[in-house]
């Protein structure tokens, strides 16, 4: 199908889709090219700030960035991309309604096609984990765990006073997370704080009778900042009460406990599932070579053998050159600050491919990550220093404000951490999402590729 002038697909509205576009936006003329976005919904999800969402700290609305907003001259296709065919330049969509359903398939030519679907969360073949736990890497997962602990509140104070209750309501109040890395670590500590400051509002529930258990099979809790500050982290979590295994994980995951894979058994209700991230299964579709199920690709963000087609973020395995050593290059690691700067990369190299600017390979140094303990607790790593406490918490927040790639979005987000500062933590449950809704394999429509 001949075209006037040349269309730019991109599969996915993450940190690297996102940010490629804009950068498709500054480089290319308004006529060069037809830039077109495929994604599931209509804006970008700073999922760094999940954690808070969950916490009720800040507003599910405040970290979604309006696509059609800041992305002016492209088009947005509501749906998931199920296969791309590299021969006939073609990528396959399938669109849903409302409710969820399929509502239609259809066929997107392309000439460049920027391939950044992300990742879901990664699962393993542990029985009962895909029908009993819960992810944290969508809104809809991070609202329903929010309003699901407040509902075990509310059934373990309604049980009668007696023993012949007790179990069942320390399986209410006891919640298991799987993941002591960036995700489960942020995820559990805010989750207690904000617990523990609601707690007392019910009339038969003590703050202390709220249990955390997190566990995992790493030896060290954030291995991603050192073991220096890890083991800052451990302390802090410790000390308000979590209990923290390591070495440890899921055998099964039964209706009302979870088995441990060290022979003990943990009766709860909830099961939090933040055990690392995994491709999205969309790249595999392509029958290109992959490397631990990410897209290989060359330094400059291009797929060999696939003439037209870039890919980047957390479903490819960029080169990082900036940490080339003698064992070879290894890849960068899956995190919003590479996806955000390899989107600006393949932006530019894109736009290079069709006559503007200069293509270059991707080389970025990682600034260091940060991670938000609740309260006044906070681990942070930026430029190689190491900082832990209230100055970790500055630089955790100011780091979030200023990566926000919107400026109304940064302003709803100051001022929901003032309001969380001065005002009483909230407890109320508003949003009554269907357990089946937030499952991870639901949640995150990692079987997309497979609903043809």
């Amino acid at each position: 199908m001949s075209q006037s002038r040349p269309v730019v697909v991109v599969v996915g509205g993450g940190f690297a889709g996102y940010h490629a576009l804009r950068t498709l936006e500054k480089t290319l003329p308004a006529d060069a090219a037809e830039l077109v976005l495929v994604n599931p919904s209509d804006y970008l999800l700073y999922s760094p700030l999940l954690p808070d969402v969950s916490a009720g700290v800040v507003e599910p609305r405040h970290i979604a960035v309006s696509l059609r907003q800041q992305l002016r001259r492209t088009r947005v296709v509501l749906g998931s991309a199920t296969a791309v065919d590299t021969a006939t330049r073609t990528v396959s969509v399938r669109t849903t309604d409302d409710g969820g359903a399929t509502d239609g398939e259809l066929e997107l030519h392309y000439d460049r096609l920027v391939l950044v679907p992300g990742s879901i969360t990664r699962q393993f073949d542990i029985p009962g984990v895909a029908e009993r736990a819960h992810g944290v890497k969508t809104l809809v997962e991070a609202q329903f765990l929010r309003d699901h602990l407040l509902r075990q509140l509310d059934r373990a104070d309604a049980l009668p006073a007696g023993p012949e209750h007790d179990a069942e309501r320390r399986a209410r109040l006891t919640v298991v997370a799987v993941g002591a890395g960036y995700t489960g670590t942020e995820i559990v500590a805010q989750l207690q704080y904000w617990l523990g400051t609601i707690a007392a509002r019910w009339s038969r529930v003590d703050p202390a009778d709220v249990r955390w258990v997190l566990i995992d099979l790493a030896e060290s809790v954030l291995p991603e900042l050192g073991p220096e500050l890890g083991e800052k982290a451990l302390g802090a979590l410790r000390r308000r009460g979590i209990d923290v295994r390591l070495g440890v994980t899921v055998k099964e995951a039964r209706e009302g406990e979870t088995e441990l894979t060290d022979g003990s058994t943990i009766p709860s209700r909830t099961l939090i599932w933040g055990a690392g991230v995994a491709a999205s299964p969309l790249v595999a579709t392509l029958d290109r070579p992959l490397q631990k199920g990410r897209l290989v690709v060359e330094a400059d963000l291009s797929v060999p053998g696939a003439d037209g087609v870039f890919a980047g973020g957390d479903a490819a395995a960029v080169p990082d050159l900036a940490r080339r050593g003698d064992e070879g290059t290894p890849v960068t690691p899956p995190t919003a600050q590479h996806a955000q700067r390899q989107g600006t990369a393949l932006g530019r190299n894109v736009a290079a491919s069709l006559g503007f600017g200069r293509a270059k390979p991707y080389r970025h140094r990682d600034l260091g990550l940060v991670a938000d303990l609740g309260g006044w607790d906070a681990i942070a790593k930026p430029l190689g220093i190491k900082l832990h406490g209230p100055l970790a918490k500055a630089v955790a927040r100011g780091y979030h404000l200023y990566a926000l790639p919107s400026m109304a979005n940064r302003v709803r987000v100051g001022s929901d951490w003032l309001l969380a500062a001065l005002l009483p933590a909230q407890s109320v449950e508003v949003t009554r999402i269907r357990p089946d809704q937030a499952l991870v394999s639901t949640a995150q429509q990692s079987q997309a590729h497979l609903r043809r």
